[in-house]
């Protein structure tokens, strides 16, 4: 019996295919419409699920624990003599104080992120963040070593160039020497970063001598970060303790909403791809009432005409499925992301050269399915039932 079943179905399914062959201009016209459809939607999915991942290996940069004071709800100065205060802390392996804020470029209208650290020779503080050091040339002493990002250097216009200067609020120029630059694995963080010694980045912003914007905190076992930052807020008041899990929440969360407020934006497409499709399977040509018609006369039954439509939209689905989600790939892998990734990246000026990989989801790939394969099989069956209820006589 199962074999009899099977054998009708694959019998059906071949009829169907030989039928969408017999009209193939129309049925291509709805596989690339549907393909484009599918593809907006994983291109989507797959920029947002690519992003996720590379923020994932690039928290490995991240410190355990960073340590902020706050006052009304902002972020202010915190003082030197907190990190007094983690001495008493069992299981903290280091604090590092920072300085650290954002620069305006005038000239391009970039913002670049400035931080300063204790021992800019130290590997320490930058350690995991992919430096490509540059050979060690005399320099003069008014000049302050910095480690930039390429996108920095790009907009500095320095080419060959190591020395570049930035003003003070005063207006009073500060030079610098780019001593290294970050690599393009962690443009993602780095490619509108200046990283420079603690003094030379309070004298570009005018920071008293003894400020510090926050504080790294390095833990000895992963296992007690939570239980340390708990410690922390409850020695130090009016702080607020940010570990690195609560941060790749964060970028989870951003990705997750700009990629959600982007598919909301193709909900239309979609909406008119289906009413599209409806039209397409319920507008039945004389040619195809007629075909209906014949098969009655042969013996088929009304199940049978329901099954023989169910089956051309399984083969127009899987086709533009298919389709699609290749061309979303290639998009990816050829393009990086092109037409979604300055959504998904938000506003800054210096666009990193992100390289993105894409991610295989099954999850991704049952989200796209459900939002695309689903529907249209949905809009199809009122079509396919009205199709197979034609009486014989009113065509033939």
């Amino acid at each position: 019996m199962a074999v009899n079943y099977l054998d009708r179905q694959l019998n059906i399914a071949d009829y169907a295919l030989g039928g969408l062959t017999r009209r193939l201009g129309r049925n291509l016209v709805v596989v690339l419409v549907f393909g484009l459809v599918i593809f907006m939607v994983a291109s989507f999915s797959l920029t947002t699920t690519s992003l996720k991942h590379a923020a994932s290996q690039l928290l490995t940069t991240v410190p355990d624990i960073t340590v902020q004071q706050m006052s009304a709800g902002r972020q202010v100065g915190i003082s030197t003599e907190a990190i007094r205060e983690f001495e008493t802390i069992f299981g903290i392996r280091s604090v590092q104080p920072r300085v650290w804020g954002y620069y305006f470029d005038e000239n391009n209208g970039a913002n670049y992120t400035v931080i300063g650290v204790p021992n800019l020779v130290d590997e320490t503080p930058l350690a995991g963040l992919g430096i490509d050091f540059h050979p060690n040339l005399e320099t003069a002493q008014a000049f302050e070593p910095a480690i930039i990002g390429r996108g920095v250097r790009e907009n500095l216009e320095l080419g060959d160039r190591r020395a570049f200067s930035l003003f003070r609020p005063d207006l009073s120029l500060k030079s610098f020497v780019s001593s290294g630059t970050f690599n393009a694995e962690t443009s993602m963080v780095t490619d509108d970063l200046i990283i420079m010694d603690l003094g030379a980045a309070r004298d570009l912003f005018g920071v008293p001598g003894d400020a510090i914007t926050d504080l790294l905190v390095e833990v000895a076992n992963p296992l007690e970060i939570d239980t340390i930052a708990d410690k922390i807020g409850e020695r130090l008041e009016g702080v607020r303790v940010v570990t690195r899990e609560r941060i790749g929440k964060t970028y989870r969360v951003a990705f997750g909403w700009r990629s959600g407020f982007g598919l909301a934006c193709l909900f239309g497409a979609v909406a008119a791809f289906f009413i599209f499709a409806w039209d397409k399977a319920s507008g039945l040509t004389p040619a195809q009432q007629q075909e209906v018609a014949i098969l009655k006369v042969l013996g088929w039954q009304t199940e049978d005409i329901i099954t023989l439509r169910f089956w051309e939209s399984v083969i127009i689905s899987i086709s533009a499925f298919g389709l699609g989600y290749l061309a979303a790939w290639i998009h990816l892998l050829f393009f990086n992301g092109l037409l979604f990734r300055p959504v998904l990246l938000g506003w800054s000026v210096l666009k990193p050269p992100l390289s993105l990989v894409p991610v295989f989801s099954f999850a991704d790939l049952l989200i796209i399915s459900s939002l695309s394969v689903l529907p249209y099989l949905a809009a199809t069956v009122i079509p396919a039932w009205h199709s197979a209820t034609i009486r014989p006589d009113s065509v033939i």
